[in-house]
C-alpha cells in the first residue's frame, strides 16, 4: 500500500500545510530534494515571485494550517510540492479553484506539461480546465451516465446534448452573459486556445473525472519518488525541470532552522511572580471548604509527632524486666496506635477532600475565564507562534490544571507541615532540651539539600520549554491532517521532525538529571549524618546521666520523623515551581487587554442605530503583526457606497481578502481609518457591529455538531422554519435531507464528514440566516459545481438586494452584475468602474487582460 500510494500525487481542493517553513512544506512531496529542485517546482506552479518576495524567502514560516498565507498562495505551494516529485498517477481535485485567471492559466499549463505519460484524473467544476481530456466521465447519484471526450458529449443525442452539454450551457450561459458581448469584437485576435497535449502513447493514458453534484471529502496526498518530472519549456515564466537529479545530500532533520535564532533573539515575555492573595480570592466561594481543609491538615501534622512520641515510649518498655507490666504496657500503645490509624484517616479525608474539591472549582474557574478572555483577543494574537491552537489547548488543560496546586496544595503543605513542626520542636524541647537543640540545629542542612535538589529540578529551560510546544503543535497537525499523511505515507518523516523537536527537550533533562543526581546524593548524606550526630550525642548524654533511655528514643524519633515530614513538603515544590510557572501564564492572558475588545461596552451600540452599508477605507496603511515589514497597503482610499455590489479582484495575495479582514476589524490599519456609515469602525461596539455583518470565506469553517447547529450558529434561538428556508436559499437542503440523520448529521472536526461543496454551502445557509447589512464574500462559490453554483448565485444574487455586498473573486463570471468592479495591484486599486466600463478600456486595462485569460480558458468558444 505504501509503494503504491507512492506512486499517486494528489493536488487537493482545500490546501494542507503544516506550521513549518515553505521549503519544508514543498519538501513533503520529495525526501532529500535539493533547493535548485525545490525553486524549480515553484516556478513550474508560479509560485517563485511571491516567495521571493517575502522577507525569510523559502524559510517563510506559514503558520498553523497555512493561516499566513493567502489561498491562491497556499494552492500554489501545494501544487509544487506534487509537482516535485514524478507520480504515475496525478489526482487533481479542483486543483487551480483558488487561483486568480493569470495564476489559473499558468499553473494549468504546468499541469498540462506534468501530465505527459501520466494516468491524470481530475476532479473539476471548471469545465474550462477539462476541455482536453482524453475521456470525460459524467457522474449522477454514484452512477456514470456518459463517458467520452469533450465533443463527443457535445453532440451527443443528434447534437441535443446530454447531461454534460447541459452543465456546459450553464456555465456558458454566465461566462457569455456579458463577457463575450464586449469580447467577441477582439476574441479572434487574441485567442490563446490550448493545444492538443501530445499524449505519449503508452500504456497509460490521461482520463478526467467530472463529478456532478456533491464534490468528495478533500483530502490532500504526496509522497516520495527518486526523480524529478522532465518537463519541458512552455512559458517564458516558467523553468524547465532537470531530466535528473542525485540525491547526494542526506535530509537535515530539523523542524525549522530560524527556531534556533529565533530562541536567541526573542525576548521572551518577563511574568510578574503570581499573587497568592488573588488566587485566594479566586477561591473565595469555597472558604468553608478551605476552613475544614485546614482542620484536618492540622490533625494529620499532629498524627507524626504523636505517633513517635509513642514508638520512642514503645522501644523502652521492651527494656523493662516486669514481664507482665511489658505485655500490659504493649496492649496500652497497640490501642493509641489503632487510635491514631483512625484519627488519621479521619484528617487525612477532611483535608484532602475539601482541598481536592477547591482546587477542582478553582481550575474549571480558571479555564472558563481564560477561554472567555481568549476569545475576546485579536486575530493577529494568534498569528504569532507562541500562541497556535496546541498552545493555548495546552494553558487550557494542562496549565490551568496545576494552578491548583498553587492553592489547594500548598494550603494544606503548609498547614500539616508548619503546626506538624512547631508541635514537634515543643514536644522535642520538652524532653530533652539539649539533644533537641543539636538536631534542631542540624535540620536546617537536611531540609535545605532536599529543597535545593527541588529547585534544580523544578523546571526545564526556556528553549528546551519551547521545543516541547514545537512537538505538541506538530503532533496536533499530525492528528489533524492524519489523511493527508497516511496519503503522502509520509509517518517516518513526521516521526523525524518530532524526534527532531524533542531533542532539544531530551539534551536538558540529561543536563537536569546531573544536577538533580548530586541534589540527591547530598540530601541521602546529611540525612545520615544527622542521623549520625544525634545517636552519637545522645550516647554521650546517657553516659554522663543527663538524658534518660526513654527520653532519647522519643526526642531523636519526633524530630528526625518532623525532619522526613518538612523534606517531603520541600520535594513538593518542584510540582509547586511548576504550578506557579503555570499561573504566570494564565494570569499573563487574563490581565492581556486586548488590541481589538469586542466587549468594550463605550462606543456607539450598531443595534440601535439603522446600519444603512456605507464603507471606507481612507489612506490605510497595513501589515500583518506577523510580517511587519511587509506593507500589504501603503495609503490605500477605497469607498463603497451603501446597499451596492463591489467586486475585488487581483492576483493571489494582493490584498483581497486583507480587505475584508479590515471591515470586519479583524485587525486594525498601522495608519488611516475604516469608516461605516461615515463613523471610523472604532467608535462602534464591536460585537454590535459585526452583528450586522455576514462573512462566508474561501474555506467554510464548521464546528464539530450537527448541521442544524452549525446553520442556526448564524442567529440566536433561530427557529426550525429559519433554517430550513435559509438551507434551501443555499441550495443545501435537498443534500441534506439526502443523509441518513437529514440536520441531524454530525459534520465531525472542521466538518471532515462534508466534502468542500456542502461545507460551503452550509456557511452560505448560515450567512443567509444571519440577515446582514453588510454581506462579505471571500470566493465563496469557488467550491461549488456548475449546477450548484448557478442555483447558489441566483440565491445570493436575491439576498444582495438592499444590501452593501464585497465579493473577492477569482471566477469573474460570478462578479459581472455588481455595480462596481475594483481590480487591486500590489496593494493599489488600479481600475475601477462597471464590467462594461472596465472592458472599454481596451486591451491595455488590466480588467480587460483578466478577462481575456478567462474567456480564453474557456470550451465554449
Amino acid at each position: 500500500l505504501k509503494w503504491l500510494r507512492s506512486q499517486m500525487g494528489l493536488v487537493n481542493q482545500e490546501p494542507v500545510l503544516f506550521a513549518t517553513s515553505i521549503k519544508e512544506n514543498i519538501l513533503f512531496g520529495k525526501e532529500g530534494a535539493t533547493m535548485e529542485d525545490v525553486e524549480k517546482a515553484t516556478k513550474a506552479a508560479n509560485a517563485h515571485d511571491f516567495i521571493a518576495k517575502l522577507p525569510d524567502g523559502y524559510e517563510t514560516q506559514v503558520g498553523q494550517f497555512g493561516v499566513q498565507l493567502s489561498g491562491g498562495q497556499k494552492q500554489r505551494i501545494a501544487i509544487a510540492r506534487a509537482l516535485i516529485r514524478d507520480p504515475k498517477i496525478l489526482l487533481l481535485d479542483e486543483a487551480t479553484s483558488a487561483l486568480d485567471a493569470q495564476s489559473e492559466r499558468v499553473v494549468q499549463e504546468a499541469i498540462e506539461q506534468a501530465s505527459l505519460g501520466r494516468t491524470t484524473i481530475v476532479i473539476a467544476h471548471c469545465l474550462s480546465t477539462i476541455r482536453m481530456a482524453n475521456l470525460i466521465v459524467v457522474l449522477q447519484s454514484g452512477k456514470v451516465v456518459e463517458s467520452g471526450s469533450h465533443d463527443e458529449l457535445m453532440q451527443m443525442n443528434d447534437g441535443q446534448g446530454g447531461e454534460y452539454f447541459r452543465m456546459v450551457q450553464l456555465q456558458k450561459s454566465t461566462m457569455q452573459n456579458e463577457v463575450l458581448s464586449h469580447y467577441v469584437d477582439v476574441s479572434n485576435h487574441h485567442q490563446m486556445s490550448f493545444p492538443p497535449s501530445p499524449l505519449s502513447v503508452k500504456s497509460s493514458d490521461a482520463r478526467i473525472l467530472y463529478k456532478m453534484g456533491v464534490p468528495p471529502s478533500p483530502m490532500s496526498v504526496r509522497s516520495s519518488v527518486q526523480n524529478t518530472p522532465v518537463l519541458h519549456p512552455f512559458s517564458p515564466v516558467l523553468h524547465p525541470f532537470s531530466p535528473a537529479f542525485s540525491i547526494s545530500a542526506p535530509y537535515s532533520v530539523q523542524f525549522d532552522a530560524s527556531y534556533e535564532s529565533d530562541d536567541e533573539n526573542l525576548e521572551q515575555p518577563a511574568y510578574p511572580p503570581p499573587s497568592q492573595w488573588r488566587l485566594l480570592k479566586m477561591n473565595a466561594p469555597e472558604w468553608g471548604r478551605a476552613l475544614l481543609g485546614c482542620v484536618g491538615a492540622i490533625g494529620s501534622g499532629a498524627v507524626q509527632p504523636i505517633n513517635a512520641y509513642c514508638v520512642g515510649a514503645l522501644i523502652s518498655v521492651y527494656f523493662r524486666t516486669d514481664k507482665s507490666s511489658i505485655r500490659s504496657h504493649a496492649r496500652v500503645y497497640s490501642f493509641i496506635f489503632l487510635g491514631l490509624a483512625v484519627f488519621n484517616l479521619v484528617t487525612s479525608l477532611l483535608q484532602h477532600y475539601n482541598f481536592a474539591i477547591m482546587g477542582e472549582k478553582l481550575t474549571r474557574r480558571l479555564r472558563e475565564k481564560l477561554l472567555e478572555k481568549i476569545m475576546t483577543f485579536e486575530i493577529g494574537w494568534f498569528d504569532q507562534d507562541e500562541n497556535t491552537s496546541a498552545a493555548i489547548s495546552a494553558r487550557l488543560s494542562t496549565e490551568a490544571n496545576m494552578v491548583r496546586s498553587l492553592v489547594g496544595d500548598r494550603m494544606s503543605l503548609l498547614a500539616q507541615a508548619f503546626f506538624g513542626a512547631t508541635f514537634a520542636y515543643a514536644l522535642g524541647l520538652a524532653l530533652t532540651w539539649r539533644l533537641a537543640l543539636v538536631m534542631i540545629a542540624a535540620q536546617p542542612l537536611l531540609i535545605g539539600s532536599f529543597y535545593a535538589r527541588s529547585v534544580l529540578m523544578k523546571s526545564m529551560s526556556e528553549k528546551a520549554r519551547k521545543a516541547q510546544k514545537e512537538g505538541s503543535q506538530l503532533a496536533s497537525e499530525a492528528v489533524i491532517n492524519h489523511r493527508t499523511i497516511t496519503a503522502f505515507s509520509s509517518q517516518k518523516r513526521i516521526l523525524r521532525l518530532f524526534q527532531a523537536t524533542l531533542e532539544g527537550p531530551r539534551k536538558e533533562s540529561i543536563r537536569q538529571s546531573w544536577f538533580s543526581g548530586v541534589g540527591l546524593f547530598s540530601s541521602q548524606f546529611l540525612a545520615a549524618a544527622s542521623t549520625a550526630l544525634a545517636y552519637w550525642y545522645g550516647g554521650r548524654l546517657l553516659t554522663q546521666g543527663l538524658i534518660a533511655p526513654e527520653r532519647l528514643f522519643q526526642a531523636f524519633l519526633v524530630l528526625l520523623f518532623t525532619a522526613y515530614t518538612i523534606a517531603e513538603a520541600g520535594s513538593m515544590t518542584k510540582d509547586l515551581s511548576r504550578g506557579s510557572n503555570a499561573v504566570r501564564s494564565v494570569f499573563a492572558i487574563l490581565d492581556r487587554n486586548s488590541e481589538i475588545d469586542p466587549y468594550n461596552s463605550r462606543g456607539l451600540d450598531a443595534n440601535k442605530i439603522s446600519i444603512r452599508g456605507r464603507v471606507e477605507l481612507r489612506n490605510v496603511f497595513f501589515s500583518y503583526p506577523s510580517r511587519p515589514n511587509q506593507l500589504i497597503f501603503k495609503g490605500f482610499s477605497f469607498k463603497i457606497a451603501a446597499g451596492s455590489t463591489v467586486a475585488l479582484v487581483g492576483q493571489s495575495g494582493c490584498g483581497k481578502s486583507t480587505i475584508i479582514g479590515l471591515i470586519e476589524r479583524f485587525y486594525d490599519p498601522i495608519k488611516g481609518s475604516v469608516y461605516i456609515d461615515e463613523r471610523d469602525i472604532k467608535d462602534y461596539k464591536l460585537r454590535t457591529l459585526r452583528s450586522h455583518i455576514a462573512l462566508v470565506s474561501q474555506e467554510p469553517t464548521l464546528f464539530a455538531e450537527t448541521i442544524r447547529e452549525n446553520i442556526a450558529y448564524g442567529k440566536k434561538d433561530a427557529k426550525e422554519s429559519e433554517i430550513r428556508k435559509a438551507a434551501m436559499l443555499a441550495n443545501a437542503h435537498e443534500f441534506i435531507s439526502g443523509m441518513k440523520d437529514g440536520y441531524e448529521t454530525y459534520c465531525g472536526e472542521r466538518g471532515a464528514q462534508l466534502s468542500g461543496g456542502q461545507k460551503q454551502r452550509i456557511a452560505l445557509a448560515r450567512a443567509i440566516l444571519k440577515n446582514p447589512s453588510i454581506l462579505l464574500l471571500d470566493e465563496a462559490t469557488s467550491a461549488l459545481d456548475s449546477v450548484s453554483e448557478n442555483l447558489v448565485q441566483e440565491s445570493l444574487e436575491k439576498m444582495m438586494v438592499g444590501r452593501t455586498c464585497i465579493v473577492v473573486a477569482h471566477r469573474l463570471s460570478t462578479i459581472q452584475k455588481s455595480n462596481s468592479i475594483a481590480v487591486i495591484q500590489d496593494g493599489k486599486v488600479v481600475e475601477q468602474g462597471s464590467h462594461s466600463d472596465l472592458l472599454s478600456l481596451g486591451r491595455d486595462g488590466a480588467y480587460y487582460s483578466l478577462v481575456k485569460l478567462q474567456g480564453s480558458n474557456s470550451p465554449y468558444r
